[in-house]
């Protein structure tokens, strides 16, 4: 439920509505607008007399949110969540933001180049994994904590800011220690516990879409995020199973599009897992720009037939650029931009 307050309404009015909300046994969650202040009810379990908001001084409608997620709907905030990083880069905003770097980290020479090659091309956020859970255990399972420091090493040398994936609790306390954006990957979208965790954490959560979770379900985990406090959230599209194995997954593009009317929080695109073939990675980074992505999530490797995951999805650095150089033309017939990356000083 959404107490809408009149254009003007005092700060003592609105905290009148608060202390309402509160004595009647619910949480009160104040969203100043543009034009005006709403208040958001959680925890509304369908018997809340909203006769005694509605005579409030300073009411002026009271909405009823009919998904059932509520605190990322566009009912519950109209305006388009803009998730603020270091050094003033912004996520949901008119900039399109890129994501790059390889799969997994996998030593220090090989994390450096990717973030120099990455930088030179124009992205703003380095990618890498530190943890990395694999469909096998025999896989490479990622350099642990090491891996995070060199990823600090290489934020410290390039100013890239760092996304990583946090796998469970033990790992977010580090991540978030390290990193600047805390991504909680496709198997773990509905672990809850760790949902509720990643929103207690203090940073911004990137959190990727089952690999068969419903759109819903998809906003549904992103509730747990906001009602633990962290309206720092951005989607991320990556494919879904299906049973076409043309490609690793089906890269739903649709989905953009649908997220951005369901919900004010910001998405972005991962078209290397989305389709899992390198000569496919361009083609669809470019339909997601051009869908309303607010970034993609690109793997690239300084070599990928060396890479020990994730190779056959990785670019070289020479088919990375191109991306970007094409990124930019399609950002820019849409009326965005393409971030440009930090001063080293700055993303240090």
């Amino acid at each position: 439920m959404l107490i809408v307050m009149q254009h003007g309404a005092t700060a003592e009015q609105i905290q009148r509505v608060v202390e309402v909300i509160k004595g009647m046994g619910y949480q009160a969650r104040p969203m100043p607008g543009a034009q005006r202040t709403a208040v958001g009810l959680v925890g509304n379990d369908g018997r809340v007399d909203e006769s005694r908001l509605a005579g409030l001084g300073g009411v002026k409608e009271i909405i009823h949110v009919t998904q059932p997620y509520k605190q990322v709907s566009r009912e519950w905030k109209q305006e388009s969540t803009v998730v603020r990083l270091p050094g003033g880069l912004t996520i949901g905003g008119e900039e399109v933001v890129v994501m790059a770097g390889p799969c997994s980290v996998e030593s220090e020479e090989q994390i450096l180049a990717a973030a120099r090659a990455v930088r030179e091309a124009g992205a703003a956020i380095l990618r890498g994994g530190a943890f990395k859970p694999r469909s096998s255990p025999y896989s490479f399972q990622g350099m642990g904590l090491e891996g995070l420091r060199l990823l600090a090493r290489a934020r410290e040398e390039t100013g890239l800011l760092i996304v990583t994936e946090a796998m469970d609790p033990e790992s977010l306390d580090f991540v978030a220690e390290h990193a600047d954006i805390i991504q909680i990957g496709a198997r773990n979208m509905q672990n809850f516990p760790l949902l509720k965790l990643a929103g207690r954490a203090g940073k911004p959560v990137l959190l990727k879409r089952g690999i068969a979770a419903t759109i819903t379900e998809l906003l549904l985990s992103a509730e747990y995020l906001l009602s633990e406090g962290n309206h720092d959230v951005i989607l991320c599209e990556r494919g879904i199973r299906g049973f076409d194995p043309s490609t690793r997954n089906v890269f739903d593009l649709t989905a953009i599009a649908v997220v951005h009317e369901l919900s004010h929080l910001p998405i972005i695109a991962d078209p290397s897992h989305g389709t899992g073939r390198r000569d496919k990675v361009i083609p669809m980074a470019r339909a997601a720009v051009a869908a309303g992505a607010d970034g993609i999530m690109v793997e690239v490797h300084p070599n990928p037939p060396e890479a020990l995951s994730d190779g056959a999805q990785s670019l070289y650095p020479e088919q990375f650029t191109e991306l970007m150089r094409e990124t930019r033309v399609i950002a820019e017939a849409i009326h965005r931009r393409v971030s440009e990356p930090l001063p080293a000083s700055i993303g240090a």
